[in-house]
């Protein structure tokens, strides 16, 4: 399959599969005709690689850890902290935005007390 077939089939943005290409972590892929062909394990790589970036990990952060998998020792490991790490930061985030909603809400609700009065 090539990179525009790939695309068009799996709703794989061009961007993310030349990065993809770029890392040279296709063990797979060959060049015929000077195209790109993607195998069913390329395709499983780019599905976590897109997984990887809808939650949140940067292009650097997915190289790495596309990287780490293919460690021998210790690759899981490392991969396991930095979803860990993730985890934590987007925890720290979502803490942060309960926080704002509670300061909106009583806002909100202080206005609407003074409305009441006002009537």
């Amino acid at each position: 399959m090539t990179i525009q077939e790939a695309s068009d089939r799996y709703q794989i943005p061009m961007n993310i599969l030349k990065e993809y290409e770029s890392w040279g972590l296709c063990r797979a892929v060959k060049k015929v005709m000077g195209a790109w062909q993607y195998d069913d394990e390329d395709l499983e790589r780019l599905s976590l690689i897109m997984t990887l970036h809808d939650i949140g990990f940067t292009t650097e952060e997915v190289e790495t850890y596309m990287r780490l998998t293919l460690e021998q020792k210790g690759g899981e490991r490392e991969c396991l902290r930095m979803l860990n790490r993730k985890r934590e930061f987007t925890l720290d985030e979502l803490h942060f935005r309960e926080r704002q909603l509670q300061r909106l809400d009583y806002l909100r609700h202080e206005i609407q007390k003074t409305q009441e009065r006002k009537e």
